[in-house]
């Protein structure tokens, strides 16, 4: 059983590091504000002057190429995890974070990072060389 002081939940807040030059990072961002939070997110770009600040001892050239998020009390979670987290944190999507934290579940989160790894990749254009994707212009 808890003493009183001890917190009832496991995360206070977490910080999701996106990559701010990419359209369906700053798209997912948009998307995550939107919602209602039973764990606030506090979203900073990655790589960002605030980002190294707040958290000089991650690889920041990693949280560029793979969403990182970092709970109050220095839990890291990345690729797969951290969108789990993400979910979990939202009042309307925590019993899908449940589940998909489960072995039937991963498999499903895992394949949707995977797809949105792919659709990012596709967004790279000749200046993304460091990691950073731009939309591509308009065809024709």
């Amino acid at each position: 059983m808890p003493t009183p002081d001890a917190p009832t939940t496991p995360v206070g807040h977490l910080t999701v590091l996106y990559d701010a030059e990419c359209p369906l990072c700053v798209h997912l961002r948009h998307w995550l504000l939107r919602q209602r939070q039973l764990v606030p997110l506090d979203l900073v770009p990655a790589g960002s002057r605030e980002a190294t600040r707040r958290f000089p001892e991650l690889d920041h050239g990693a949280t560029l190429r793979e969403i990182t998020v970092v709970g109050d009390r220095g839990q890291v979670y990345r690729e797969t995890a951290a969108w789990i987290v993400c979910l979990w944190a939202l009042a309307d999507h925590r019993a899908m974070a449940h589940w998909l934290a489960t072995p039937a579940g991963w498999p499903f989160a895992r394949g949707t990072v995977l797809a949105a790894a792919k659709w990012r990749a596709a967004l790279k254009g000749p200046s993304c060389a460091d990691g950073h994707c731009e939309v591509p212009g308009t065809p024709g």
